[in-house]
Parts: structure tokens; sequence; C-alpha cells
């Protein structure tokens, strides 16, 4: 395998990873999926609405939290 290949094997490995799907995101990231700035997401954990995990420093948000607080503030128009 010449190196041409092995860059173009390299390339394709980084689209397609293999291995689970991230599950734990940063505040940053989790404000984007939820729609929310950074401070607005920070208020919700405050208020206890989204559990987080701690690594260090780091506060990192699980997504089935996300989408379980996503689930459980849906609310449905009625006349």
């Amino acid at each position: 395998m010449d190196r041409a290949e092995k860059l173009t094997e390299y390339k394709q490995a980084r689209k397609n990873p293999k291995g689970p799907a991230k599950r734990l995101y940063s505040m940053p990231e989790a404000a984007y999926y939820l729609g929310r700035t950074i401070d607005g997401l920070r208020e919700i954990i405050w208020a206890g609405k989204i559990p987080y995990v701690k690594d260090g420093r780091r506060v990192l948000i699980d997504i089935r939290d996300m989408d379980e607080f996503i689930e459980r503030n849906k609310m449905r128009f009625t006349y």
C-alpha cells in the first residue's frame, strides 16, 4: 500500500468513525443542541432541570438527559 492509498484510507476512517456515537457534550455543544445560549444552559443546570457530569473543571451534559429534558418540556396546544 503506497502513501496515497494510506492517506485516502485514513481520511475515509475519519469521515466514518467506527465506535459508539458521542454521548457527553461540552457546554457550548449542549447549548447549541438545545438551542440555548451557554448562560441559558447554565441557568437550566443551576435550577436542577438537567443533571451534569463534572470531570475536573469540565462540565459535560449527557445527550440522553438533554433528550429527556426536551420530552419533559414538550407542550401541545389544545382548545
